[in-house]
C-alpha cells in the first residue's frame, strides 16, 4: 500500500476540500505547538537567569544538556510508541537492564568495547520486541504489558547484578561515550552530540519513512489502517523494537556518565521521558507528534529540574512542580485536540 493510501485510509469519510483543510489545520497546529513549547523554554531560561546569576553560565548549560541527554534519548524512542497510540512504562527499568547487561558483557565476559555496547543496545531491542509482540499479537493493553515488563526488567537487573553496582573502571574509553568530546575545540559532551544526532535520525524516520507514516496511521485510526492493508501487528512490533533500541542507547550513555551500572539507576526516568514527549506536543491519544517537539520537551524538563535545584527548591517540591507541568501539558493537548477535531496529526 502506498503512503497516499495510508493517509486516505484514515480520512476516507472526508471530501477532498475537507481533507485538505483538515491536513492544513493539523500542520498549522503542529507548528504552533512546537513554537509554544519553544517559547515556554525561552521563558523558563529567562526566568531562571533572572532568579540566579549562575544559571546562564556555560558550565551550567552543558550540565543541563548532559542531564537532559538520557531523558531526551529515551523520549525520542517513546515518541514513536505514543504516536502509534501506545505507551511504554518499562523505559526506566529497561534502560537499567540494558546498562547492567553492557556491564556484564564488558567487565565479566571481557568483550571488546564496541561489542559490549552493542550487546547493551540489543538488550533494549529484545525488550522492545517482547513488548511489541505482546501488544500487537497477543493484543494485551500496552499499559499492562509494559507495567509487567517494568517489574521484570527491574527484577532481572537486580538478579544479574547481584544487587550491587557494576563499575567500568577497567574498561578504557567507556566513559568517553558520554563525557568525552568528539568535536575538537567545542566543550560539548558526547552524550549531547548523540542526543542531537538521534533527534535528526528520529525526525527523518518519523516524517519520511514508512514506519513513521504507519505509526501516524495506526495512532489516528488503527481499524482503518488495518482495513486499508497495513500490517498493523508487524509495524507495531517494529515501533516497540525501535523504542527499545533508543532505550538501550540511553542505558549505555547513562552508565558511561556514571561510570557504573547501578541496579536502580533508571527508576523514575520513564515518567520524565513521557512528560518530555507530552510537553513537546505529542498526543497521548496517538496520531500526532513530533521528534523536534520531544527534544524541546526534554530540554524544558531538564531546565525546570536544574533551575529549581540551583534555587534550592526541596526535591519533593520539584516533583510536585514537574507533575503540574505535565498536567498543564495534557490539558493543553486535550483543548487543542478538541478544537482541531479528529483525523489531524
Amino acid at each position: 500500500m502506498s503512503d497516499a493510501d495510508t493517509t486516505r485510509s484514515s480520512t476516507d469519510t472526508l471530501t477532498a476540500p475537507e481533507h485538505t483543510r483538515t491536513r492544513s489545520r493539523g500542520f498549522v497546529g503542529r507548528q504552533l505547538q512546537q513554537l509554544l513549547a519553544l517559547a515556554s523554554l525561552i521563558a523558563l531560561v529567562l526566568f531562571f537567569s533572572v532568579a540566579d546569576g549562575n544559571f546562564l553560565t556555560w558550565s551550567n548549560i552543558t550540565g543541563i544538556l548532559l542531564s537532559t541527554a538520557v531523558i531526551g534519548i529515551l523520549a525520542l524512542g517513546t515518541t514513536f510508541v505514543i504516536v502509534s497510540g501506545g505507551i511504554d512504562l518499562s523505559l526506566g527499568t529497561g534502560m537499567t537492564l540494558c546498562a547492567v547487561m553492557a556491564g556484564v558483557f564488558l567487565t565479566t565476559l571481557g568483550w571488546p568495547l564496541a561489542l559490549g555496547v552493542l550487546g547493551g543496545i540489543l538488550t533494549g531491542a529484545v525488550l522492545g520486541f517482547i513488548n511489541g509482540f505482546n501488544v500487537a499479537v497477543l493484543r494485551i493493553p500496552p499499559f499492562i504489558v509494559t507495567l509487567a515488563m517494568m517489574l521484570i526488567a527491574q527484577g532481572l537487573a537486580l538478579v544479574i547484578s547481584g544487587t550491587a553496582p557494576i563499575y567500568f573502571t577497567d574498561v578504557p574509553g567507556f566513559t568517553d561515550i558520554s563525557r568525552g568530546e568528539i568535536i575538537p575545540g567545542v566543550d560539548l559532551p558526547n552524550a549531547v552530540v548523540i542526543l542531537f544526532l538521534l533527534t535528526a535520525v528520529g525526525a527523518v524516520i518519523l516524517r519520511k519513512s514508512l514506519l513513521g507514516r504507519y505509526a501516524f496511521a495506526i495512532g489516528s485510526n488503527e481499524e482503518a489502517a488495518e482495513i486499508s492493508g497495513v500490517d498493523v501487528r508487524r509495524w507495531k512490533i517494529l515501533i516497540y523494537v525501535l523504542s527499545g533500541v533508543f532505550m538501550g542507547i540511553a542505558g549505555v550513555v547513562l552508565a558511561a556518565r556514571l561510570n557504573s551500572a547501578q541496579p536502580s539507576l533508571g527508576v523514575g526516568y520513564e515518567l520524565q521521558a513521557i512528560a518530555a514527549v507530552v510537553i513537546g506536543g505529542t498526543s497521548l491519544q496517538g496520531g500526532k507528534g513530533s521528534v523536534v517537539g520531544t527534544l524541546i520537551g526534554a530540554l524544558i524538563v531538564g531546565t525546570v529540574t536544574n533551575g529549581l535545584r540551583i534555587m534550592s527548591i526541596p526535591q519533593e517540591w520539584q516533583t510536585v512542580i514537574i507533575g503540574l507541568v505535565i498536567l498543564v501539558a495534557v490539558y493543553t493537548d486535550n483543548l487543542r485536540r478538541g478544537r482541531e477535531g479528529p483525523m489531524t496529526r
